[in-house]
């Protein structure tokens, strides 16, 4: 048995053409009518149609002042226009900085803060989050509206509204501009722990080697049809589907949200055949109604992050799937561990070291000193390659400088590792929250509730979900102010008007003081070992909905 993953085969050996703008002009020009991507149930743009495109936006964007470096906010629901703009912004040397679609207030005001953006590519139904937070967005010039429909356009003192359509010019050939395989392509903002999130500044070169790694993971070839439902705000979607897609001339199948009881439905009719589940998505798949057919489809392999263990032998056997393969890591590490093909995977194992590619080791996280097999430490990683790990953080040297301390990037994550070589992702070595498949900052929750006029203090912590997928719920624990009086409800509807409906606490326990350091460090560990008491107010039981529960109840009703 080995200890290593193995190699990675790469499509392109040198990495001078590791650039996603000449990964896309090559695929055009030797695959120029396959299907590339296809938006949903409508039919795929070929290779070339979708490089014409692209190129038609790219001279769009350099006409409306965008050059080598500049950053480009993008904040809209999956779509195709998604896709095509990322693509243009990379020709051009440009940076495409994805926004959660749910951010409103501060947590939208804290990236195009910190990119310093002077565009944004959104719809009209964001307008409103723009209006309210104009004074408090300096760098922010112009604002360019995919879709107008639907949404009523509150009026702005400063930002400039323009037509996406003014970005589509006449010229459908590459724009020419050089971009190397070192330069940044993209600031991916992931999760803070201590502070706020930070954005992840990714090289050419790493968003295709990430790309490369799970074309190697799925063993992904020119026939293959890879679903992905997720958001293109993420990675997942972008450099672990789509780009992959790109590099290895398959179909990538985008739809606008992920539908567990459309799920298969969506799989036998575009005749996937690799595909991912996310967190407890796979449980939420399983849990739909069986059907006589559900093994009737072309499903070959699933990535699932993380499997969920305890139904992974009936869910292969019910849909017919014979592989599920796992990988560890994160957008600033790409994968330092994958799944080998052909070993046993040991229940909860999440791969072996890519050896190849990066040192790998587990170390103490208050000394960087090596913990022996078996034993919880910290994963820190060293890449052998230049450019296949992250540039840090952009606008946030103190972060970076801590993250890459001793010469390893620090990862924050704890696991243990066994004789055999095969790593376990134990939890979060810092105070991440992963919430319906979203990484969450409990710093930016604690903001948030700290903002209410009632709270003195608080302190964010995870519950772990009931649902599987290894997953968490919020708690928030609080500190009144004197003379104001316990209102949970009153707490909660400040998050959905400051917060995305994911960071909104579904417990809230009342304390008298939180509990210390002799540091005046506020000792979490307790918080989370007390879990939920018969004191702890619960959303869920209180029948406390949110407007985004509502909406998406009120859809099911309407699909019958």
């Amino acid at each position: 048995m080995t200890q290593g993953y193995g190699p990675i085969e790469l499509t392109f050996e040198d990495q001078g053409d590791w650039v996603l703008g000449k990964v896309l002009e090559h695929r055009a020009a030797a695959s120029p009518d396959r299907p590339f991507l296809q938006w949903q149930d409508e039919a795929a743009l070929g290779f070339a149609e979708t490089n014409r495109a692209v190129n038609r936006l790219a001279h769009g964007f350099a006409a409306a002042g965008v050059g080598h470096g500049d950053r480009v906010m993008i904040l809209l629901p999956n779509c195709a226009e998604y896709v095509l703009t990322w693509f243009a912004l990379a020709k051009l040397g440009a940076l495409e900085v994805p926004v959660n679609s749910h951010y409103r207030g501060q947590f939208l005001e804290h990236v195009a803060n910190t990119c310093q953006a002077r565009l944004v590519v959104t719809d009209a139904e964001f307008l409103d989050r723009f209006a309210e937070s104009e004074t408090r967005l300096p760098h922010l010039e112009r604002i360019y509206l995919r879709s107008s429909a639907g949404a009523a356009k509150p009026e702005l003192k400063r930002l400039q509204l323009h037509d996406f359509g003014e970005l589509v010019s006449g010229n459908d050939r590459d724009p020419g501009v050089e971009v190397a395989a070192a330069d940044p392509v993209a600031i991916l903002f992931t999760s803070g722990t201590t502070g706020p999130s930070k954005g992840v500044l990714m090289p050419h070169a790493q968003m295709y080697f990430f790309a490369e790694q799970c074309a190697n993971l799925m063993r992904l070839g020119g026939d293959d049809v890879f679903m992905n439902p997720f958001p293109l705000f993420h990675g997942n979607a972008q450099f672990l589907t789509t780009y992959p897609c790109l590099i290895r001339g398959a179909r990538a199948v985008l739809y606008e949200r992920f539908s567990a009881s459309e799920w298969i439905d969506r799989v036998r009719r575009n005749g996937v055949t690799v595909t991912n589940l996310l967190g407890v998505t796979m449980d939420f798949v399983f849990k739909q109604p069986a059907r006589a057919d559900d093994a009737d489809n072309r499903l070959r392999v699933v990535y699932a992050a993380p499997p969920a263990n305890a139904i992974l032998d009936a869910f292969k056997a019910r849909f017919g799937i014979s592989e599920f393969v796992n990988a560890f890591g994160q957008t600033e590490s790409c994968w330092p561990l994958m799944t080998p093909h052909g070993e046993e995977i040991p229940p909860g194992a999440v791969g072996k070291v890519v050896d190849d590619w990066y040192d790998v080791r587990l170390v103490d996280p208050e000394t960087d000193l090596d913990v022996p097999d078996g034993e919880i430490g910290e994963l820190v990683v060293r890449h052998r390659v230049p450019w296949t790990l992250c540039d840090g953080y952009y606008g946030n040297p103190e972060a970076t400088a801590k993250n890459m301390r001793n010469l390893w990037w620090h990862t924050g994550d704890g696991l243990r590792r066994d004789a055999d070589g095969w790593f376990y992702f134990i939890d979060r070595v810092n105070d991440a929250l992963r919430v319906r498949g979203e990484n969450v900052s409990s710093f930016e929750v604690e903001q948030v509730g700290l903002s209410h006029p009632d709270v003195a203090a608080c302190a964010a912590t995870s519950v772990r979900s009931d649902v599987a997928g290894g997953e968490h719920e919020i708690k928030l624990s609080v500190v009144l102010r004197p003379g104001r009086e316990p209102d949970p409800v009153s707490l909660i509807r400040h998050f959905e008007t400051h917060a995305p409906f994911f960071a909104v606490p579904r417990f809230v326990e009342y304390l008298d003081a939180l509990p210390m350091t002799p540091s005046e460090k506020i000792q979490k560990h307790l918080l989370r070992k007390a879990g939920v008491g018969p004191d702890t107010w619960d959303r869920v039981a209180a029948g406390v909905e949110l407007e985004h529960e509502r909406k998406r109840r009120a859809q099911h009703r309407q699909k019958g």
